[in-house]
């Protein structure tokens, strides 16, 4: 084959690859939507969960504060501050706020009138790292990460404990118990509503892996799903998982990146809200911003 016939075919693959992802992406995104900034002004936005009533609750850890997005009026307001440094945060079925809350290493519950408990704060008698990111599965177990990085709000001396930078799992019966050991930095996670497939982010590894879950919320079957690592993750309905690192990348439920969506900022973590959960909502350093989409996330 020549020098030419080759560059030829490059473009020519290249070519079908954008009308793939533009295609993937016309599946995906509503008709004609674009990205919109919601808010801006921030110092690092993350841990965006969904309420029962569709508005967004996001956090803004250096400046310790959790902020609200609501789509009826498109105005944002803040739920808490103060809020223990929350990070990564998830609803549960009593309405309640989770949060990843990394001041004292902990994971806390705030009700809707900011009333915090602790939920979690030690594994084998040790104070946990920092917890990172959360997800409740349907039988009300969470999941978390727990890796290191070192705050300049943390009192002078504090020293990782842990011997590793596991993800743990703290079941129904409020015992935690850890269930992946062996990542180099764990980050975002997130599993299928059916609650039987976790996904894993190791992100100083570039790579996102999926387990069975079993009964007793243990993980097996370690499979290797994706390429990147990822800082927050959600999915939709169709189980497509949705990463973010340089822009938020989808892949679906076999691992295919099937589109890339291009955001101002570098995103940090993403949900979807809205009464009828079809607002992909995107955290991004110092600001948050939507898009409109045809598919939905799940309850």
């Amino acid at each position: 084959m020549s020098r030419f016939s080759a560059a030829i075919l490059l473009l020519v693959i290249g070519f079908s690859g954008v009308c793939q992802e533009n295609q993937n992406k016309g599946q995906l995104i509503a008709q004609d939507a674009k990205v919109i900034k919601a808010g801006g002004g921030y110092k690092f936005t993350e841990g965006p969960s969904v309420a029962p009533d569709g508005r967004v609750f996001f956090t803004d850890q250096p400046n310790d504060k959790i902020d609200v997005w609501s789509e009826k009026d498109n105005r944002i307001t803040t739920f808490l501050q103060p809020c223990e440094r929350s990070n990564g945060t998830y609803f549960n079925k009593k309405g309640e706020l989770v949060a990843c809350a990394d001041l004292h290493n902990r994971l806390v519950i705030f009700d809707m009138k900011g009333k915090m408990k602790t939920i979690a704060e030690n594994y084998n008698g040790q104070p946990l790292n920092a917890p990172n990111d959360l997800w409740i599965a349907p039988n009300g177990g969470i999941y978390f990460s727990d890796p290191f990085y070192a705050r300049d709000y943390w009192e002078p001396g504090r020293k990782e404990v842990q011997d590793t930078r596991g993800v743990y799992y703290l079941n129904p019966e409020g015992k935690v118990i850890r269930v992946i050991d062996d990542y180099k930095q764990p980050n975002g996670l997130i599993g299928t509503p059916d609650g039987k497939t976790l996904y894993v982010s190791d992100i100083n590894d570039r790579k996102i892996w999926k387990y069975d879950i079993q009964p007793d919320g243990t993980l097996t079957n370690k499979t290797f799903f994706a390429p990147e690592g990822s800082d927050g993750m959600t999915i939709d309905q169709q189980e497509n998982v949705y990463l973010t690192n340089k822009v938020v990348s989808v892949f679906n439920s076999k691992g295919e990146n099937i589109a890339k969506i291009e955001v101002p900022e570098q995103p940090s973590n993403v949900c979807f809200g809205g009464k009828k959960r079809n607002i992909l909502f995107i955290t991004a350093r110092t600001s948050v911003y939507t898009l409109k989409m045809k598919v939905k996330g799940v309850n």
